[in-house]
């Protein structure tokens, strides 16, 4: 009920947008969203942004579990509001998989993920779903495999060979770099352009590697488009 407001705007601005635009929505994926509510419960375990989460998740690994499986159930709820309202793709943000060893990745990401899918599904959502382990570049051709997602986002860090390899796969999306985007002038031309010889053969949605900032010009924006065109 408290996100009403967002299902609410999510159908104005389907009404509203040309039918040949995709409307994508999206949610935190569970163990970012975890990560910010175990913060506080886990201060005097360990120490550094999300370091705590992650220790707590090393001392109380049943108590996190729990805590995921709650988040995974809300979340798959969320998505479906988010579809219900016109959304015609569904992103999953897992900002905070960075970082991650491979059995943290396991337990508090992958995992998750698959059951959030599955749940999704039962909810009778068939929207297209992208997952974004952001910041798991070694692990990415793994999820790719593992979670039932139509495509996977890369990150800005992701070498352009590993997306080729998940693109043998998964359609990928990404992976501008948002601080490039915000600088313009001929580098970003240059990335442009290197990602596109990359990733261009293959499905690939063009994309930044994380969230737009709010100050980047206009301008720069149309210079990718621009370029991208032609291509």
């Amino acid at each position: 009920e408290a996100l009403k407001s967002i299902g609410q705007t999510l159908s104005l601005v389907r009404e509203q947008l040309d039918p040949s635009k995709a409307l994508i929505g999206f949610a935190g994926a569970p163990w970012t969203v975890a990560t910010y509510m175990l913060d506080g419960v886990a201060r005097s375990i360990g120490k550094g942004e999300r370091a705590q989460a992650r220790s707590y998740a090393y001392a109380e690994p049943e108590k996190v579990a729990a805590v995921l499986d709650v988040l995974v159930e809300a979340t798959a709820h969320y998505l479906k509001m988010q579809a219900d309202a016109g959304a015609q793709t569904l992103k999953i943000f897992e900002s905070w998989a960075e970082g991650l060893p491979d059995d943290l990745f396991e337990s508090l990401v992958l995992q998750p993920h698959i059951k959030l899918v599955k749940r999704v599904r039962e909810l009778g959502v068939t929207t297209p779903l992208i997952g974004f382990p952001r910041g798991s570049a070694a692990l990415a051709e793994r999820y790719a495999r593992e979670v039932e997602v139509q495509g996977v986002a890369l990150d800005t860090a992701c070498p352009l060979p590993v997306g080729q390899a998940v693109q043998k796969i998964k359609t990928i999306q990404g992976a501008l770099d948002p601080l490039l985007l915000r600088a313009g002038g001929p580098l970003l031309d240059r990335r442009v352009d290197q990602l596109m010889e990359a990733w261009g053969q293959g499905p690939w949605i063009f994309n930044l590697g994380h969230g737009i900032m709010p100050d980047v010009p206009i301008a720069h924006v149309e210079q990718v488009l621009k370029r991208i065109g032609a291509q």
